[in-house]
């Protein structure tokens, strides 16, 4: 098995639920409270093998990205993402894992981060 094989996992459960979502790589990234950038989200969806660190940094920027476009009401239904759930290859990962938020995955269509969320992480 080559290295370019160790690494590249194809896409990952990430590219889905952020498809899901109606989130693109633009409203990820805009969210991150640590500066996460368009190349390494692109990796991070495509399947490139990424540092526990990076699938850290990667789920709680998902969550961000997620929880800032949520009223309060609807962020009480949100079941936060974490690594195993948005990469196969993380420990613990579930095949049969079924997004627990798929009933608000239409809900914030359209909407932009609020501007109280916006203030809180300084953007």
């Amino acid at each position: 098995m080559s290295n370019t094989e160790e690494r590249d996992l194809g896409t990952q459960p990430l590219d889905t639920i952020l498809t899901g979502w109606q989130l693109n790589n633009h409203d990820v990234v805009e969210a991150s409270p640590e500066q996460l950038t368009h190349k390494q989200l692109v990796r991070a969806r495509n399947g490139r093998r990424l540092t526990l660190k990076m699938m850290i940094k990667v789920a709680r920027t998902v969550n961000f990205s997620v929880w800032g476009r949520l009223t309060d009401e609807e962020r009480e239904q949100f079941t936060e993402y974490s690594p195993k759930h948005l990469f196969t290859y993380s420990k613990g990962s579930d095949e049969a894992y079924v997004d627990p938020n798929k009933a608000l995955y239409e809900v914030i269509a359209d909407r932009e981060i609020r501007a109280d969320f916006r203030t809180e992480l300084g953007i």
